[in-house]
């Protein structure tokens, strides 16, 4: 009988995740127990070639599917009956998949020298959100240096890089893997500058400003980030420039709320309103418009007003104003309406409001 653990137990998913499932799970054990971060650990170790083996075999949907009838029996599983990586198959060639270049593996030169992207938090009023604006940003950034157009050299030329001869990485062995790390001479980029240019020092790029012209759409909320590519840090040497990432920062309104789409709005009204009913003017988006408050009107009552919300992102339609009336009890009367008041209370009888009869009518159910 095998001892060797369940591969789905090793990399902590069930039998039925996904290929990208198990493939965040593996990138997530592997960084935790990758010997570059954990040396002169050998449980470290241990635990990265078990998961690494793992990953070799659900990650591949022939040997899975035969792990899944067979377990550890199968002729493709574990390292004792053969590679789980296949025949000739190098172990970096599947962590330059996962990992990208976070350990230097599978690097693209110009990814090296790609711009760093850039975030800039905007200010907006309530109604600027809610029905879209256009401003104009001025982002101070570093942009491409015109004198070597980028190539940090005076005569727009490079040689190959003696340190890592061009590939613009440097390999380590250590233990079981080989690590590759991006070139500490020519930046990853395989390449060096041999006159520099005088401008921007071969570094292919200068300190400076843009004005950008941004339209934001409609229906946007607090914390929506807006991407304009290609508008962060220029990238050096010829690098692709990074992106610029715009925040939104929704200033609060004095008196609305947003839900979703929809406005909200708490607006009071006196007990006589209330009472006898009435038209009152309630502000929205667009402006005042009447609502019709009806008779004996209860206090946290909803009233709905059609497509008087904000905007949807699609355009397609606005959502609802929700207003919600509270009944205000006069905090200060005159003789001549506190005399009315007990006139009313005698005419009505304390106990002939609605609620108040229901609550009565429980208390008897309960005391008898």
């Amino acid at each position: 009988m095998s001892t060797k653990r369940d591969y789905y137990e090793i990399l902590r998913v069930e039998r039925t995740a996904t290929e990208a499932e198990i493939k965040v799970a593996f990138k997530k054990l592997a960084l935790q127990h990758h010997p570059d971060r954990n040396p002169d650990d050998q449980a470290a170790e241990d635990k990265f070639k078990e998961c690494s083996e793992a990953y070799a075999i659900l990650c591949d949907p022939q040997k899975r599917q035969s792990y899944d009838h067979f377990g550890h029996q199968s002729g493709g599983a574990g390292f004792p009956g053969g590679s789980p990586f296949g025949a000739g198959a190098n172990i970096n060639d599947i962590f330059g998949d996962i990992f990208g270049d976070m350990f230097g593996g599978g690097q693209r030169r110009n990814a090296v020298n790609r711009g760093a992207d850039l975030r800039y938090n905007l200010e907006l009023s309530f109604e600027e959100a809610a029905f879209g604006t256009e401003t104009r940003l001025r982002i101070p950034r570093p942009v491409t240096c015109a004198e070597c157009s980028g190539s940090g050299s005076k005569s727009r030329g490079t040689s190959t890089c003696a340190t890592c001869r061009g590939s613009g990485q440097l390999r380590y062995q250590q233990g079981f893997f080989a690590v590759a790390r991006a070139c500490n001479r020519c930046g990853g980029s395989g390449t060096t500058v041999t006159d520099p240019c005088p401008k921007c020092r071969g570094e292919g790029r200068l300190v400076g400003e843009k004005e950008l012209l941004l339209r934001v759409p409609p229906g946007l909320d607090d914390g929506a980030r807006i991407r304009l590519l290609a508008e962060g840090e220029a990238g050096g040497r010829g690098g692709s420039p990074g992106d610029l990432y715009v925040v939104l920062q929704v200033r609060p309104h004095p008196i609305f709320t947003r839900d979703d789409q929809n406005v909200l709005l708490e607006i009071p009204i006196s007990f006589v309103q209330a009472a006898l009913g009435a038209e009152i003017d309630v502000p929205t988006l667009d402006g005042k418009v009447k609502l019709k408050v009806p008779a004996a009107t209860q206090t946290g009552r909803v009233f709905r007003l059609r497509e008087k919300g904000v905007p949807s992102t699609s355009g397609h339609r606005r959502g609802d104003e929700l207003i919600t009336v509270r009944v205000e009890t006069p905090s200060k009367l005159t003789r001549g309406q506190r005399e009315l008041l007990e006139q009313f209370a005698q005419v009505s009888g304390e106990d002939q409001h609605p609620q108040s009869r229901g609550f009565l009518d429980k208390v008897k159910e309960l005391f008898g």
